[in-house]
């Protein structure tokens, strides 16, 4: 199992995807896992913020993440990286209770594949910890606001920067597996390197 990690905009699902790719294991994005649920929510018509009703919801929801996500047997591929959904994820991430259940369809996911590349925010720290590789990924802020202004198609530079910093504060301060370098985990700085050249030292590591 290779567990990566790494904040908003630093290549963790580009990375992650070529280096499956290369070794030839499946992936799971779980950032697309948080995202389906507060879809759902949004769906639902109930508060990201409201522990209580999205703990339930997380029980009886049914999620696939692989190229396409479903959710509830509806293709959300494009709809879980929309604008409200973007916003609504950071409550639905401090959620105890989400966090629980989808760490545990997290580690069955990694018991049923028997290896694999998981990416996300807490692999290494919580889900994985015995993981056999173990990489948090990190580039600049103005790299990282460039990547997500590129992939969201946003112009706004500035306003990318300050969410970039209001996602960081969030997940590393978050009381539920907050965002952190892994024990034993190798740190890449992906700034000013190819994606070719990263997955080259992420392969290296095995």
């Amino acid at each position: 199992m290779i567990a990566i990690d790494g904040p908003a905009g630093s290549g963790k699902s580009t990375v992650a995807r070529a280096v499956a790719a290369r070794l030839g294991l499946n992936h799971l994005d779980t950032g697309a896992m948080y995202r389906s649920v507060a879809f759902a929510a949004l769906r639902d018509g109930i508060d990201p913020s409201d522990d209580t009703a999205v703990a339930a919801l997380v029980q009886r929801l049914s999620i696939e993440v692989d190229e396409w996500v479903i959710v509830d047997g509806e293709d959300a591929t494009e709809a879980i990286r929309g604008s409200a959904v973007s916003v609504a994820v950071s409550a639905v991430a401090q959620n105890q209770a989400v966090r629980t259940e989808l760490v545990r369809r997290q580690r069955a996911w990694a018991d049923e594949q028997g290896g694999g590349v998981m990416e996300g925010r807490d692999i290494g720290s919580v889900v994985l910890p015995d993981a056999d590789v173990k990489v948090y990924l990190t580039a600049s802020d103005s790299e990282r606001a460039r990547r997500r202004a590129g992939e969201s198609g946003q112009p706004g530079h500035d306003e990318v920067v300050a969410d970039l910093a209001r996602r960081d504060q969030v997940d590393s301060s978050r009381a539920a597996s907050p965002l952190v370098v892994a024990d034993g985990a190798v740190v890449l700085d992906t700034t000013d390197r190819t994606v070719d050249e990263v997955v080259d030292a992420v392969v290296a590591l095995l």
